[in-house]
């Protein structure tokens, strides 16, 4: 009697395990870089390199930001440089929004601490593999950038 009530506990906690640890399964890139906590000066640079190894399947393209409710503004404009393994480089300047108009802090976290995962581009096939560099540059208009923490990317395979 004593093995089953065992039983009966160990299994749901095995059960909530292999949930948990199955939910990253499709991410084949997920980095952050701390930023200066001086601020983000704008000629700093935030550099990935990411070995993508598969042309054929959909995946999905997340930006990830910490910022402290103390950043001064809603949105954040960055440039995005990428370089393929062809050596050809795209450029980007992309918006985005971080609180709604009333000024609530869209991200999670409590405390002065929000940690968002925006979604940059849905169902993107790469068309080439090899390495590929993203570079992350703030582009607003102050020469440093306070209140940004950690900027970082995630690639995820498309489900």
């Amino acid at each position: 009697m004593k093995l089953l009530k065992t039983k009966s506990f160990f299994l749901p906690l095995i059960g909530l395990i292999v949930f948990f640890t199955s939910c990253n399964t499709g991410v084949i890139f997920d980095e952050n870089i701390s930023v200066d906590e001086h601020g983000w000066y704008k000629n700093d640079l935030a550099r990935f390199d990411v070995k993508i190894e598969d042309s054929v399947s959909v995946f999905n393209y997340y930006l990830n930001l910490r910022h402290s409710v103390d950043y001064r503004y809603s949105n954040l404009f960055v440039f995005m440089k990428t370089t393929y393994p062809n050596g050809n480089v795209s450029r980007d300047t992309i918006e985005f929004v971080l609180a709604d108009k009333s000024g609530k802090w869209f991200g999670k976290g409590w405390g002065k601490i929000k940690d968002n995962s925006i979604l940059l581009v849905e169902g993107i096939k790469f068309p080439l593999t090899g390495s590929y560099t993203f570079q992350l540059q703030q582009a607003m208009r102050v020469d440093t950038l306070k209140g940004i923490s950690d900027i970082g990317i995630r690639i995820e395979q498309s489900k």
